[in-house]
């Protein structure tokens, strides 16, 4: 765990956070402000962010690597809700705001580095920064608005529908993500993906 201003990529991070899709709405002055309380970290693909069930919460902007939301229920089963990659963030905001738990888990499915603070912090820092608080509520709604898009596709599209929204909404995720991982989230098995390959069908 390395505050940005110490890291020895210090100035890649500062370019790669200035691409995030929240993050680029801040001026050089308020990018400086929020410096101090980002802390940047390097892990391993299965890594643990954010356990589901916990109150102690962190915002997330994701550096390189793919991470995934994934929610357990009581019998171990899991669901993935969305893979944010590079530019992308992972929040409990709306947790947060509700004072509940949160509802789902953090993993790395690739190495990874992220930016990370504390989300009381990161909560503070919106109240005087109305434009990127403004940009950030919107980004939280849109990806709400994403998940709730692929649990009714689950039910209404077939195999190859599935998959074919997800080469449609994700191209650039499509061949970077772990077979098994992309399986999961679609709701198949990793041979009937693969069987949809191989019959040019995808």
């Amino acid at each position: 765990m390395t505050l940005v201003a110490n890291h020895p990529e210090r100035n890649i991070i500062r370019v790669q956070l200035k691409q995030n899709v929240v993050l680029k709405e801040l001026r050089g002055s308020e990018m400086e402000a929020l410096e101090p309380y980002l802390t940047v970290e390097n892990h391993q693909k299965g890594d643990l962010l954010l356990r589901q069930g916990v109150h102690d919460m962190e915002q997330y902007f994701v550096l390189d690597g793919i991470l995934k939301r994934v929610v357990t229920n009581q019998d171990a089963k899991e669901m993935i809700l969305r893979f944010p990659a590079e530019r992308d963030i992972e929040t409990s905001y709306a947790a947060w705001r509700l004072g509940t738990p949160t509802p789902y888990s953090i993993v790395c499915v690739t190495k990874a580095r992220v930016a990370r603070m504390p989300l009381q912090q990161w909560v503070a820092f919106l109240e005087s920064h109305s434009q990127v608080k403004a940009a950030f509520e919107y980004e939280v709604m849109n990806l709400m608005s994403s998940i709730m898009g692929h649990a009714i596709t689950l039910h209404l599209l077939d195999a190859p529908g599935r998959v074919h929204r997800f080469m449609r909404k994700y191209p650039e995720l499509f061949e970077r993500l772990p077979k098994k991982e992309l399986a999961a989230y679609l709701n198949l098995s990793p041979e009937t993906l693969s069987r949809l390959k191989n019959q040019g069908k995808i």
